[in-house]
């Protein structure tokens, strides 16, 4: 875990590990579903490395994406403490309730939009559906296959469209998001094959390397940031596997890597 702090770089996104990431956009910094515990057990979850930067080391966030509070794995001790005190967590309406404020719910498809620091106006923040395992996933009382979950599109004049996806398995999700927001620059997609032998006879919970290929080209995305691939043991897929995929379907181009800690840029071309 790095002792120094995270440098705000404009247009980044930096992945953690496990599912956390910072996205620098807008003049604004976003942190999506953080973990900070360290490694242990978290009830049938096990953590097995902790985040490449403390949250100490993160300055000021001025908001905080969670797509969902059920699994220790999006929002594990730590991350809850760090997100209850931020002064905005969005997330989907039932997650909200649970969580009180400062979260505000926002149902998939609906908005919330935050000033930017950069003096461009607002950056709008849009709810977009996932779904947390196999389509034919039983659905709870809710309709919610395994939980709630949400992903997010962030966008605003003059920035690059990114979609956060959350822990979704769901390619004819992704499909219905690429159409109704067509110009997504750039997905944080997190992959990794998450399985638990209980649920769904073992099937994926969050999208497989192929589907992570698949959805890349989906989306048609300039830039895939993979994340949610380490640092829990009931992830089966690393990020070989997910570099294998894109490589077998023509994709490696998109897909931007770098280790964890190190800001990745969300437009093709622009300086690391």
């Amino acid at each position: 875990m790095k002792a120094e702090g995270l440098a705000r770089q404009e247009g980044t996104a930096t992945v953690l590990g496990g599912p956390t990431v910072v996205i620098d956009i807008g003049g604004l910094r976003f942190l999506s579903d953080p973990t900070f515990d360290p490694p242990g057990p978290h009830g049938f979850l096990t953590k097995s490395e902790g985040p490449a930067f403390p949250q100490e080391a993160l300055g000021p966030v001025d908001v905080v994406l969670v797509s969902h509070d059920a699994h220790a794995d999006n929002l594990d001790d730590q991350g809850r403490r760090f997100a209850m005190s931020s002064g905005l967590v969005l997330t989907g309406p039932l997650t909200a309730g649970r969580l009180g404020a400062p979260a505000r719910g926002i149902a998939p498809w609906s908005h919330h939009r935050v000033p930017r620091a950069d003096g461009g106006g607002d950056l709008t923040v849009t709810a977009v559906p996932a779904v947390h395992g196999p389509e034919d996933g039983a659905r709870d009382a809710d309709g919610n296959i395994n939980c709630e979950v949400i992903g997010f599109v962030l966008s605003g004049e003059g920035l690059p469209t990114v979609y956060v996806s959350g822990d979704n398995a769901s390619i004819r999700t992704v499909a219905e998001i690429s159409r109704r927001v067509p110009d997504i620059g750039a997905a944080v997609l997190h992959a990794g094959a998450a399985r638990v032998p209980a649920k769904f006879d073992g099937r994926p919970l969050s999208l497989d390397s192929r589907r992570a290929a698949a959805a890349a080209a989906v989306l048609n995305a300039a830039v895939v940031v993979p994340a949610h691939y380490d640092g829990w043991s009931h992830f089966s897929e690393g990020l070989a596997d997910i570099e294998l995929a894109f490589h077998e379907a023509g994709l490696s181009s998109v897909l931007q890597t770098a280790p964890h800690g190190t800001p990745v840029p969300l437009v093709p071309g622009s300086a690391r």
